[in-house]
C-alpha cells in the first residue's frame, strides 16, 4: 500500500493486485480499515466493502474474462466528508452503456450486482477514456457514528 495527500488534505492509499479472487481479501482488507478509520457506521461500511468486492468481481469477470495475472489498481481516497474508490483495470474496454443493473422482476441466478454497488454507494461513475482499460469510481458520504 502506498500512502500520500492531495492538495485538499484528503489521504490517498493505494493497492494492487493481481485479478485473482483470492486476492480480493486484500482489497476487503484495506477498505474495511479505512471504514473504520473513517468513523463511518458499521453498515455503511459492510456495504462498501461488499460493493468494492462486486466491482472487483465484475472487472475479473467481464473485463479480464476470468482470472489472471493482470493486474487491479485501487486508489482510494479519504477525507472528512467521503471516501472515494477507484478501481483501474487494463483489460477490454467496457462499453458504458451497457452496464445496467437487471430488472429486479427477472428470476434468474446473480445479475444484482450493478443493482447492489448503485443501491449502497452514492456516487458510481464509469470511465473508459483510457488508452487501455476502464475505470470505476465508487464514492460514498461519511455518516459519522
Amino acid at each position: 500500500m502506498t500512502p500520500g495527500r492531495t492538495k485538499d488534505k484528503s489521504e490517498i492509499i493505494e493497492i494492487q493486485i493481481p485479478a485473482k479472487p483470492q486476492f480480493l481479501k486484500i482489497i476487503r482488507a484495506a477498505v474495511g480499515s479505512i471504514c473504520e478509520i473513517s468513523g463511518g457506521n458499521l453498515d455503511d461500511s459492510h456495504n462498501v466493502i461488499l460493493a468494492v468486492d462486486e466491482a472487483c468481481s465484475n472487472i475479473i469477470k467481464h473485463t479480464y474474462g476470468g482470472p489472471t495475472e493482470e493486474p487491479i489498481h485501487a486508489t482510494i481516497l479519504i477525507s472528512p466528508e467521503k471516501i472515494e474508490i477507484r478501481l483501474r483495470d487494463f483489460g477490454e474496454k467496457i462499453d458504458i452503456k451497457k452496464i445496467k443493473p437487471r430488472k429486479l422482476d427477472e428470476i434468474r441466478p446473480g445479475g444484482l450486482g450493478v443493482h447492489f454497488i448503485n443501491t449502497v454507494m452514492d456516487e458510481v461513475e464509469y470511465d473508459n477514456h483510457f488508452e487501455q482499460g476502464n475505470q470505476v469510481k465508487l464514492v460514498k458520504y461519511i455518516e459519522k457514528k
